[in-house]
């Protein structure tokens, strides 16, 4: 065992303890960003003049009659900006643009001294455009070939040699929906100058390092001049990752030229039309089986919906790729990768960054082929794990690859699947107008940041005079549990109790260099950094106790007296990881993360309305850090796949209409989240036992993403319930997300298996032209329509 990894006796770490903030979150206490305005004198708020163009020129701006309005003290404008008018990591976002690229672009930001100051005076500002056209569909960007970014593939053996010899080979498309983060708290700044010219930031930021950088060079100012402060968020999901820099570049820009503290705090509509969200994907795939079910080879191309900008598009998509495979190997691989250049909001990171597009592939294939294989799901699945010895196709041998297997025995025993598959049959037969479902599906998710140097974290330790400990580490904290985490790690660490230890909001004054709070791995890097400041500290301590039995006060007293450094700075790098983009081909994870979800659903055949009547959750954590924050990230991660899986429906407006590019659903009337009545009657979730991670801070596991891909469970037991409207072998196309709507078609499709058969040629989908990236039909395939049966 580790160092890192090992633990002591009586350990903080491990303790069911609440959340450090709880109690604040609570009863209202809590502060965020945009309530540090209401302690803030003489504060300017800043409102955007947005677009109502999908792609348009500016030919003309004329701020002048927004000056005019009564408590307008300030237009912000390309011509304001000193520095790089450009709020994005690759020179592709202008701040102030001259050619809008979606329907919410602000060309400017008015500033006033009231809010609706700043509103109306935004109204009166005069603008000109001249539109272009625009590309808003997904679809529509394959057919034109509008593309951004590298096109990277990843290969393993011989596709065409797999394809040939295998029995059975079937080709189709597979489409899935984007997700709004609708993070409880939208994004907000807040900036103010001091007498020296120091900006400060207090920004709802996953990475405030970088928005310190933005804002640096917006302003033409160097890092050390700009310091962001992120206290909490009220939720991030990766929205906050790379989408709040402009905001807090506004915000700055702001207070520099007015030499008052400028607020920006997007409406709720604000946020839904101006900011990204999860990438949709269309994915073109064939895949050939032998004669017992097991994967022999698939060759796919998935092409995302990247937005106006690249943003982070180029690390989703190849995280997506890297997941494709989920938990099963397969011998000859070939993956194709596209970011599509649409006229939408800039799709951003979130909550499993491209890991649950990848993998929402192969269990679509999975779901589909099983009937026309003659194959229960479950055990198609089980068949195909990995097992020791076995790479992934980028190369990563997959370690511990049997604890999937036991989570996924450990499901099927206490959630009596075998005695419950029978009670759904039963039902079933005896039902004609409802009908249930019942699906297990399996997680494998790599913990680490793709792109390596980003896999490094700092940590200020300070132990003060009377022993009390202030830590501060580059981790953010959005209502996940990172701070409460870190705190038990100090305490574990120095063997003080918890009361003991207090910790500080993020700074970059504080940690410098930090990289996001993302690909969860924020307790991995920061517990990492947190622990080795602790260690310094206690071993100088132990140092100078020389054997003597003192209480922790009266040493730290004692040796703050004999001139003993009681605070220290800490640094963890991951170690055994390496990344080679270009060939796309090494060991980028530190780990996988293991987990496997039953669930049973039951579906209306007159409406396509369904309700879950029981959930089975077995996730690995390693030895969890803290058991109830794990707990909820489990239960949370889970409700919100469901949501992006079922409920969550972007519609942008497709017409040639004066209307196109508008997001429709910008608001929650219009745009269906989970609530309580989405949770199953019953929700049974467990922690894997014997799973201790060696080489990670004290023996745990990731735990912010991996969850959210156990919901795949639920849309596969509503493609089971569909098909049991059918005759037996029926294989569903079911729709991404599967709302009401969509299983009501499903359903139908089912009743009438005739109606759909295996076609030669490229899926539907796809464009009339040839596309020369995407794979071509083999020879033998069986076109996957709606509702095919195998020839």
């Amino acid at each position: 065992m580790s160092h890192l990894s090992q633990r002591p006796d009586n350990p903080a770490v491990g303790q069911a303890v609440p959340h450090e903030s709880a109690a604040l979150h609570v009863t209202g206490r809590a502060l965020y960003t945009d309530d540090l305005v209401f302690r803030t004198r003489d504060v300017l708020h800043a409102h955007p003049v947005c677009a109502p163009h999908a792609h348009a020129r500016v030919t003309r701006l004329d701020p002048a009659p927004a000056l005019e309005v009564a408590g307008v003290v300030r237009v912000l404008t390309a011509a304001d900006v000193p520095g790089v008018n450009d709020a994005g990591v690759k020179q592709d976002e202008p701040l102030f643009p001259d050619e809008v690229m979606f329907v919410g672009h602000a060309v400017c930001w008015v500033l006033g001294e009231t809010l609706e100051a700043a509103r109306l005076g935004a109204a009166s500002v005069e603008v000109d455009y001249e539109p272009l056209p625009a590309v808003v569909s997904l679809t529509e960007a394959i057919e034109q070939g509008s593309y951004q970014g590298g096109q990277p593939v990843i290969t393993r053996g011989d596709v065409e040699g797999g394809l040939s010899g295998a029995a059975h080979v079937f080709s189709g498309v597979t489409e899935m929906a984007g997700q709004e983060h609708f993070y409880l708290e939208t994004h907000a700044s807040l900036a103010l100058v001091d007498e020296g010219g120091q900006v400060f930031v207090q920004s709802s930021t996953q990475h405030p390092s970088e928005t310190q950088e933005i804002v640096a060079h917006v302003l033409g100012l160097h890092n050390h001049d700009v310091t962001v402060q992120c206290l909490r968020m009220g939720g991030g999901f990766g929205g906050k990752e790379m989408q709040p820099h402009g905001f807090a570049a506004v915000a700055a820009l702001g207070a520099v030229l007015t030499g008052r503290p400028v607020r920006v705090r997007l409406s709720r509509t604000h946020d839904m039309t101006m900011t990204g969200k999860r990438h949709g994907f269309h994915a073109q795939w064939r895949v050939g089986f032998d004669a017992d079910g097991r994967l022999q080879a698939l060759e796919a191309t998935l092409t995302s919906d990247g937005g106006w900008s690249l943003d982070l598009s180029e690390p989703v998509l190849a995280r997506a790729l890297c997941h494709v495979d989920n938990a099963y190997w397969i011998p000859h691989v070939r993956l194709h990768g596209r970011v599509a250049r649409t006229h939408k909001t800039s799709q951003t990171a979130f909550r499993g960054f491209g890991g649950p597009q990848g993998m929402l592939v192969i269990e679509d294939i999975l779901g589909r082929c099983a009937p026309l294989l003659g194959i229960d799901p479950i055990d198609l699945r089980r068949r195909n794990f990995y097992v020791d010895g076995q790479a992934t196709p980028y190369g990563q041998p997959v370690r511990h690859p049997e604890r999937v297997a036991a989570a996924w025995d450990q499901v099927l025993e206490t959630g009596r699947i075998a005695e419950r598959q029978a009670e759904v049959a039963a039902y079933n037969t005896a039902h004609e107008h409802s009908k249930r479902g019942l699906a297990v599906t399996p997680v494998k998710f790599g913990i680490s940041f793709n792109f390596t140097a980003f896999n490094q974290a700092g940590a200020l330790v300070h132990v003060y005079k009377d022993g009390s400990v202030l830590i501060n580490h580059g981790g953010t904290e959005m209502g996940q549990g990172l701070h409460t985490k870190m705190l038990q790690v100090a305490a574990t660490t120095l063997g003080i109790p918890l009361e003991r230890v207090r910790l500080a909001p993020t700074r970059t004054d504080k940690v410098p260099n930090t990289s996001a709070t993302a690909a969860s791995s924020g307790a991995d890097l920061n517990g990492g950094a947190v622990k080795d400041a602790c260690e310094q500290i206690k071993d100088r301590l132990t140092e100078f106790a020389a054997g003597r039995e003192l209480a922790w006060e009266e040493l730290v007293r004692e040796a703050y007296f004999s001139r003993v450094q009681l605070w220290a700075a800490g640094f963890y790098r991951t170690e055994g990881i390496h990344w080679d983009s270009t060939t796309m081909r090494g060991h980028p994870f530190k780990y996988f993360a293991y987990g496997v979800a039953a669930a049973e659903v039951e579906v209306d055949g007159f409406t396509g309305a369904y309700r879950t009547r029981r959930v089975d959750l077995v996730h690995d954590v390693g030895d969890s850090l803290s058991p109830l924050v794990d707990l909820g990230q489990i239960e949370g991660g889970f409700v919100q796949g469901v949501g992006w899986l079922t409920l969550e429906d972007l519609r942008w407006d497709e017409s040639d209409g004066p209307g196109r590019g508008r997001l429709a659903t910008q608001s929650a009337s219009t745009y269906k989240l989970p609530s309580f009545s989405e949770l199953p009657a019953e929700l049974n979730v467990a922690l894997l036992d014997r799973a201790h991670e060696d080489g990670v801070v004290y023996g745990s596991k990731a735990v912010g993403e991996p969850p959210l891909m156990l919901a795949f469970s639920v849309r596969e037991a509503l493609r089971q319930a569909a098909a049991a409207f059918g005759p037996v072998g029926t294989s569903v196309d079911l729709a991404s997300p599967a709302t009401p709507e969509a299983v009501f078609w499903a359903v139908e499709r089912a009743r009438s298996p005739g109606q759909d058969q295996l076609v030669e040629g490229l899926p539907g989908l796809v464009p009339d032209r040839p596309d020369p990236a995407a794979p071509a039909l083999h020879p033998r395939s069986e076109q996957l329509a709606h509702d095919p049966v195998e020839a």
